[in-house]
């Protein structure tokens, strides 16, 4: 489950908005872990995590399984974290500015609680955690596109929170045309989280 007191980023810098304070970067937590484990047995070629955070798990997955792993995060701060632990890091809304056919692998932790609209806090830490009143905001869009941009043969590794609803995203994992394989999991007292390979359906 994520924690939005893990501790703060040192790249708070001047955010508008922003108390110095307040974490900007969201921290590794059992989510994160969970990624890596299935990320280190599974993950091949050319990697890209989106929604990098700190770069903890890119720089987890080049040091344990000898890749080039490209991060992406629509944070500045995350961007700057992540290229401050040596990966490659850059500024960007999901897969938007990747080419087609460009990644082996693609790892994908995405904010997952549902938030009340009315509830949102507006800053760089509720982007990190939110996934709208469904849990699912980003999944939707990042299951749609990351086809276009996974070589023949890739496999992407989402991981899902049992509070995003577990059938839904399944339904969206299929509409996609993908099969789904859970090849790690956690049952927590308030959530189950699954990691899923996403292979192209025969």
């Amino acid at each position: 489950m994520i924690d939005p007191d893990r501790g703060p980023s040192s790249d708070s810098d001047h955010d508008p908005g922003l108390d110095r304070e307040q974490p900007t970067v969201y921290r590794p937590a059992e989510d994160s872990a969970l990624l890596v484990e299935a990320a280190t047995e599974t993950a091949h070629g050319r990697v890209l995590e989106v929604g990098t955070g700190s770069g903890w798990v890119a720089e987890r997955i080049a040091d344990e399984r000898g890749l080039r792993v490209i991060g992406s995060d629509r944070n500045p701060h995350a961007a700057a974290e992540a290229r401050g632990r040596g990966v490659e890091a850059v500024v960007a809304d999901l897969l938007d500015p990747f080419r087609a056919d460009a990644f082996d692998t693609v790892c994908f932790n995405p904010p997952y609680l549902p938030t009340d609209p009315d509830n949102e806090w507006g800053d760089w830490m509720e982007r990190a955690l939110s996934g709208g009143e469904s849990g699912r905001a980003l999944i939707e869009p990042f299951v749609a596109d990351v086809g276009r941009v996974l070589a023949p043969y890739g496999v992407v590794l989402l991981l899902v929170s049992s509070l995003a609803g577990y059938d839904a995203v399944l339904d969206l994992i299929e509409t996609a045309g993908f099969d789904a394989e859970v090849v790690r999991e956690e049952s927590f007292p308030f959530e189950t989280l699954s990691v899923l390979a996403l292979r192209r359906a025969e």
